[in-house]
């Protein structure tokens, strides 16, 4: 059922929330288009005189910055328009998107995480931006990529890097310790266990996540045992968190904590906590992607850097490779946007080939254009990624989804009531199940 708009709850949630100050999409007052177009003759290029606000997700950081500054002067030097470029911190990103959404000022361009689009759709937030994958480069974007963005048979968001996670690991502690690359997840426990034993009790072997992007983790873990969350079957949603598949994928994480692995009064970290700690050596492993890279050197002040770091994929218990969250960020034109034109514009030149390809290798992303993915399998850093994104799932596409897996933090709690002997498994996941059902079925 369609959510009601601006309904949507405001709760602090780690790693998908939107912000609490609202930004204009110009410091300029609106023109009329005869006055737009009269300003463009007089200066030359076609949008000359006129403002474009983009939102970027999350923290700034050198790598990222060089690349919004070299496309923000591209598209100036194309268009003529002046970009207005802002950072919105992940811990407020659903405030941002709801007060905007609910009529306060707002981006016109936004990156947006591919599986947060079925929610501002529904909440008529996204404008259609269908005739951008018609022509030029994005007719080669894979269908598969524009599943979440494909809503009616309209486009709402364009693809600007996939996301595949694999393990991050200290490659000199591997090193210092005689750890060899683990195959298993028998050999994951015992890397995990050697680490804490050499590094002292407080540091996280491999780091659980139960933060808002706790189910990353639990998805690869469940889904490598055939589990599910939830299936549509019908016109309703049937929640299949009870299924034994999936209940053995939980045990193995709550696990992490039971057995030891990571520290027990860490049960709500996210992966932005988990950087940290990791950068400040207090974690060995953890799941995560390139995008950390940048950050966790930051963190560190300069200590950690990447020469010191490598992934593996993430080995599943019941044998082979987990598979990874089919992720991704892409980039849309917000329903408010003052020149929907303009704003079209810059997502045609972001998500070109070259712009695409940029926006993936140096954010840590995997590429959208399928010439530049099958790259990957042969290049060592990156065959993880490649691995991970070849089995990769999706969460229920559903626009309520969001509500369960962030703001009620569903399974979060689940765990937490088991780790914390307040349920068993059982009890806990048949809880899960009716409130999984319940939200997505709203």
């Amino acid at each position: 059922m369609k959510i009601t708009k601006f309904a949507v709850t405001t709760a602090t949630t780690a790693a998908l929330a939107l912000g609490l100050t609202a930004c204009g999409s110009t410091d300029e007052p609106a023109k009329t288009e005869s006055q737009a177009g009269a300003s463009a003759a007089a200066s030359g290029p076609k949008y000359a005189g006129q403002t474009l606000t983009v939102w970027r997700l999350g923290d700034s950081n050198p790598a990222a910055q060089k690349y919004m500054d070299e496309l923000n002067a591209a598209f100036e030097k194309e268009s003529g328009a002046q970009v207005k470029l802002e950072w919105i911190p992940w811990p407020q990103v659903n405030d941002k998107f709801t007060a905007s959404a609910a009529g306060g000022a707002g981006p016109d361009v936004t990156e947006i995480g591919n599986d947060q689009v079925p929610l501002w759709q529904s909440q008529e937030a996204l404008s259609p931006v269908t005739a951008l994958v018609e022509a030029g480069d994005q007719t080669e974007i894979p269908k598969n990529l524009l599943g979440l963005e494909t809503i009616d048979n309209e486009v709402y968001a364009l693809p600007w890097g996939a996301g595949a996670r694999a393990v991050l690991y200290r490659k000199d502690w591997f090193a210092d310790l005689g750890i060899e690359i683990p195959k298993t997840w028998d050999e994951l426990v015992a890397a995990a266990k050697k680490i804490q034993a050499e590094k002292g009790k407080d540091v996280d072997g491999f780091a659980f996540n139960g933060g808002s992007d706790a189910n990353h983790l639990l998805g690869a873990l469940a889904w490598s045992e055939g589990g599910e969350y939830a299936l549509k079957e019908g016109d309703k949603w049937v929640g299949k968190v009870t299924d034994p598949k999936f209940k053995a994928g939980f045990a193995t994480y709550t696990g992490l904590v039971t057995d030891g692995l990571s520290g027990k009064s860490r049960l709500t970290q996210n992966t932005v906590d988990i950087r940290k700690r990791f950068a400040n050596n207090k974690v060995g492993m953890y799941l995560t992607a390139g995008w950390d890279l940048p950050g966790i050197e930051v963190d560190s002040k300069g200590k950690l850097k990447a020469d010191k770091l490598a992934f593996f994929p993430l080995p599943a218990k019941s044998g082979g490779e987990a598979p990874s969250f089919f992720g991704g960020n892409d980039i849309a034109v917000w329903d408010g946007a003052k020149n929907k034109e303009l704003a079209a514009d810059y997502l045609k030149l972001a998500t070109n080939k070259e712009w695409a390809g940029r926006y993936a290798s140096e954010g840590g992303l995997l590429p959208i254009y399928p010439e530049a993915l099958a790259k990957l399998s042969s290049d060592p850093a990156q065959a993880p990624f490649a691995a991970a994104f070849a089995k990769a799932k999706a969460f229920p596409a559903d626009p309520n989804w969001t509500e369960a897996n962030e703001t009620k933090a569903v399974l979060q709690n689940a765990a937490r009531s088991v780790i914390e002997g307040k349920a068993t498994p059982d009890e806990a996941l048949t809880k899960a199940n009716g409130e999984i059902e319940e939200i997505l079925n709203q």
